[in-house]
């Protein structure tokens, strides 16, 4: 009977976890062999290109670095404050005896005793504590970038644009490894009125993901270019 109320979870909630997972692999493989099919290699030489040009003309547009720097710490502490409230409550949950921490037994598949009950409030406990410490780790870099690049240069100085690009690099990654923290507690938080919630939870996340995460029309704008260039090699010629 135990193994009867149980299968579903042990089946489908881990293929929701691999479903995420393995995107997120697949995702990190593009970006580090075609980044620019990617909105995080894209947005990253982006970034590289902002940096420098910010602290070449330091002296008129060190406001403009600050205030762009400001509005992405203001979303880091949004998220780190939410989640840090969502594991507080989730706390306070496990911890009592209320009866939320027992879902209408009636209306859901799968196991809904209380070990698997605990277990699905303390993965989603684990989730939020990872998000918030991804995003205030992302907070303290960008802060860093903010002192940074705001200084004046010195031929003494260690501090180059190279420097400020990574530890700003650093910042973003962080905000979106909690970000996609976040995301994934949203499954979980649905595991609780069973399994096939979670599982179809997650087959719908990931072709959301992959419209947000990836530039369309990258392979036809490359084509562009290399047509482009090899028409004005041939023009150069026929010169």
């Amino acid at each position: 009977m135990e193994w009867r109320s149980c299968y579903l979870d042990m089946i489908l909630v881990p293929l929701s976890f691999l479903t995420i997972i393995f995107y997120h692999c697949w995702l990190w493989h593009k970006v580090k062999t075609q980044p620019l099919s990617t909105i995080f290699g894209t947005n990253a030489s982006g970034r590289r290109f902002w940096v420098s040009d910010m602290i070449k003309d330091n002296e008129k547009k060190n406001i403009v670095a600050v205030q762009t720097l400001r509005n992405t710490i203001m979303g880091s502490t949004l998220m780190a404050t939410t989640s840090i409230l969502l594991s507080a409550g989730l706390a306070a949950v496990i911890s009592s005896t209320y009866s939320v921490k027992k879902p209408l037994n009636d209306s859901i598949f799968g196991a809904h005793g209380e070990l698997m009950v605990s277990l699905k409030y303390v993965t989603i406990l684990c989730i939020f504590l990872f998000s918030f410490f991804c995003h205030s780790s992302s907070i303290r870099f960008l802060n860093q970038v903010g002192i940074l690049i705001t200084s004046p240069p010195h031929p003494s100085s260690s501090v180059t644009p190279h420097y400020v690009w990574e530890l700003l690099e650093k910042g973003f990654l962080l905000n979106t490894v909690g970000n996609r923290l976040f995301y994934s507690a949203l499954p979980l938080m649905l595991w609780i009125f069973g399994p096939l919630l979670a599982f179809l939870c997650s087959l719908t996340m990931v072709p959301v993901l992959y419209n947000l995460d990836f530039v369309f029309g990258f392979n036809k704008q490359l084509a562009l270019g290399k047509d482009f260039q090899h028409n004005g090699c041939r023009d150069c010629e026929s010169v």
